[in-house]
């Protein structure tokens, strides 16, 4: 930490230098156009930099230029850099000719290099500024907002995309544990972050880190060191939970964590907007099921209780549909038990509901597909791509209005067996099949064909599909 601290006040010392050696400062003078062009300009020069102290100085004046931006001008911004900071089409152009003329290694490594968009060096320069990386996350998280409204930007989101593969790389990232003695500021963070289950305060906080048989661990970046970029919440207990509420109700008796045989991965939640589509989860439940072994060797058991966010969507357009091939009439009356607010309270309406549900939720993880053909819940997505199985579908498993919002209340465990993650994963990989538990795979006709179904949404981040600050918080949450 100390050496960090030493690396990063070497840093500041440089650019300060360098500042003083240019006599640049980001101008607070003109209009939002001016300082726009004040910043390509700014842009351009840094490109043509050879000097670290300058470079660094020039890089942190766009990026204190760019922090001060509103809306419009980090617009301007962004439109700038797919405008001017593509590749040099005159090298590019002669780069093709001269591989058309002849194909050799020489010339595809010209045409590699005449390709490559000038504002990937340009975004590697910006990273030389102190905190230079941290600025960089933001300015993509901004990005992807843009995106949204205007596909045109995909192209500059490719190119941070790209690099952030590459700086955000699993040799560089350290994992580290989170317990009640982890600093406060990394905690408030780790309340702040949470995007699956909520957690309502500092008390709430203490009884899924304190007790024995609780366990947390996250992903940090070393130049990001006090903010997390994924983390993974674990208890552990002895047997398979069907519900949250046997793992965070506040009255369970905690058991000893060396009498545990099962490590139970309830949240996973993705800290950084601007690192979306860069994966950790992958890489964070492999060592966090390495390190736990190692710490307790009775666990014998890797299993999820995960949600289904984009369950309800797809089970309201299913119920719309004059024909289907999941529902029977019957079953349609018995849905509409869902209809009313109250059904969850009722013990007849869930005991009428819940065998249709359980087997319309089969069918959902089997069957549905999006326009690319893909498993449609992202959360399913995730873990059978990690090589897991879906292990047990769970009626009512989380009451919260988000839960009966996305799922009507259904989780799912995934299960992680050893022994059997590459070949599940190539299964999935290689062959779309969804690796599920013989009692799941009983509830769908096999002789049924599989049918392609176009979502409304592709449950747009592994998240659900709500609005407003809640769907800011949703698009954090990356799995279980």
């Amino acid at each position: 930490m100390n050496s960090v601290s030493f690396f990063s006040d070497m840093l500041q010392t440089i650019t300060d230098r360098g500042r003083r050696l240019l006599s640049f400062n980001a101008r607070e003078d003109g209009g939002q156009a001016a300082k726009v062009r004040n910043a390509e300009t700014t842009c351009e020069t840094l490109l043509s930099s050879q000097g670290e102290a300058s470079g660094m100085a020039l890089a942190k004046n766009i990026l204190d230029l760019w922090e001060h931006f509103d809306k419009t001008q980090r617009r301007d911004f962004m439109a700038m850099l797919l405008a001017r900071f593509g590749p040099d089409a005159g090298r590019l152009e002669k780069a093709i000719d001269d591989y058309r003329a002849d194909p050799s290694p020489a010339a595809v490594l010209e045409l590699h290099i005449a390709a490559e968009p000038r504002r990937q060096e340009l975004i590697r320069r910006l990273n030389l500024a102190p905190n230079g990386i941290a600025t960089l996350v933001r300015m993509r998280e901004a990005l992807l907002k843009l995106k949204a409204e205007d596909p045109e930007f995909e192209v500059v989101d490719a190119d941070f995309a790209h690099l952030f593969g590459s700086w955000f790389n699993r040799g560089f990232l350290v994992l580290r544990p989170i317990s009640w003695s982890t600093p406060a500021d990394i905690l408030e963070k780790i309340i702040q972050y949470e995007a699956v289950h909520h957690i309502g305060g500092w008390n709430e906080l203490r009884l899924r880190l304190a007790p024995e048989d609780r366990r947390c661990f996250a992903f940090f970046h070393p130049q990001l060191i006090d903010d997390p970029l994924i983390f993974v919440e674990v208890a552990l207990t002895r047997e398979v939970p069907a519900s949250i509420g046997d793992v965070l109700r506040e009255d369970r008796a905690p058991i000893r964590a060396a009498d545990a045989t099962t490590a139970v991965f309830y949240s996973i939640s993705n800290c950084q907007e601007g690192l979306r589509g860069i994966s950790f989860g992958n890489f964070l439940i492999k060592q966090v099921v390495e390190d736990l072994r190692r710490e307790l060797p009775r666990l014998d058991t890797f299993v999820t209780l995960s949600p289904a966010p984009g369950f309800a969507q797809w089970l309201a357009r299913e119920r719309r549909a004059e024909v289907s091939d999941i529902f029977s009439p019957e079953d349609k009356e018995r849905l509409a038990l869902l209809d009313s607010p109250e059904w969850m309270d009722q013990e007849d309406a869930i005991a009428s509901v819940k065998p249709v549900m359980t087997k319309a939720a089969a069918w959902y993880f089997l069957r549905a597909r999006n326009r690319d053909g893909k498993v449609l819940d992202p959360v399913a997505r995730f873990h059978l791509g990690n090589g897991a199985r879906l292990e047990r579908i769970n009626f009512l498993a989380d009451r919260s209005p988000r839960a009966m919002r996305q799922a009507y209340g259904l989780m799912v465990n995934y299960l992680y067996k050893l022994d059997d993650i590459e070949t599940n994963h190539e299964a999935f990989a290689g062959r779309g099949e969804v690796v599920a538990a013989q009692p799941i795979r009983r509830l769908v006709p096999a002789s049924r064909p599989q049918r392609s179904l176009v979502p409304l949404t592709d449950a747009a981040a592994p998240q659900g599909q709500v609005t407003g600050k809640s769907a800011r918080k949703d698009s954090k949450e990356l799995s279980s």
